[in-house]
């Protein structure tokens, strides 16, 4: 009995695997495929496979310039969540003040849905003249709360002597930040890099209100230009879904253990 426990345990990790993976199967075999998702019976392999759709969805918007706009978009929040927040987090750590009303704040902020601020934020990227630019399109998520919280958990898990080490020897604060801290604290960074990267790449309410040319939209707004030119819709969405979906899905794998590790640190504390 105790020798079939491992293999059940294994049979119950692979159906878990494949029922998670099985809407992604199905988005791609109907992309390359055309079939109707009504079928009955529904085919399990694809039948006659093309990529017509993948290249409609490539030529009949300018997909590419949306591609790009979303790359630098993301990239502006990324670098601005890795730094910015580590800053944020870092005073944290620190004794001062009404440290617990500050923390008491930024829980409370986390309540509020970015619709009941979007009006303001609107209003203040346009007295500062970002409106339809790549830095007004990042400007909401350059940094977030629950990002520099992940920060906070990774930098008091840091032996407080290194730093008192670091500051005897006449380190300034932001070089204990890139010369101790962060490089002790790769799985926070790889945690912010992620949620940064798909929060933004989804982002879809807040460049729709800033964007005023086409040539400034994201893929999720190229997506309703894209089907107002397609009749049969099904294939087509699904194609762009995976276009969409790859580079989301390409970078949580390449940082899926230290994303896991960021997330988890200091569950198991104590």
């Amino acid at each position: 009995m105790r020798r079939g426990v491992p293999w059940l345990r294994h049979a119950v990790l692979i159906l878990v695997s494949a029922a998670m993976l099985l809407p992604f199967y199905w988005v791609l075999k109907t992309a390359i495929t055309d079939e109707n998702i009504y079928a009955y019976p529904p085919r399990l392999l694809p039948q006659n496979p093309h990529p017509y759709n993948f290249v409609d969805v490539w030529y009949l918007i300018p997909f590419p310039r949306y591609l790009l706009n979303s790359i630098v978009v993301s990239l502006l929040a990324v670098v601005g969540n890795v730094v910015l927040n580590a800053m944020a987090a870092y005073a944290l750590t620190q004794s001062f003040r009404a440290k617990k009303l500050v923390i008491l704040l930024l829980l409370s902020c986390m309540l509020i849905p970015f619709q009941a601020t979007i009006i303001p934020a609107y209003l203040i990227t346009a007295r500062i003249g970002l409106l339809n630019s790549y830095l007004g399109l990042a400007l909401p998520l350059l940094s977030t709360i629950v990002c520099i919280f992940i920060y906070k958990s990774a930098f008091e898990a840091v032996p407080r002597s290194l730093v008192e080490a670091a500051r005897m020897d006449g380190l300034s604060e932001w070089r204990i930040i890139t010369h101790v801290l962060l490089p002790l604290s790769r799985p926070a960074i790889a945690t912010n890099v992620i949620l940064a990267f798909i929060w933004s790449w989804n982002s879809f309410m807040w460049p729709l209100i800033i964007t005023r040319d086409a040539d400034m939209q994201t893929l999720p707004l190229g997506l309703a230009r894209f089907l107002s030119y397609m009749e049969d819709t099904t294939g087509a969405l699904y194609a762009f879904v995976c276009l969409v979906l790859a580079p989301g899905i390409l970078v949580f794998l390449m940082a899926q253990s230290a994303f896991i590790r960021g997330l988890t640190h200091g569950a198991t504390k104590g």
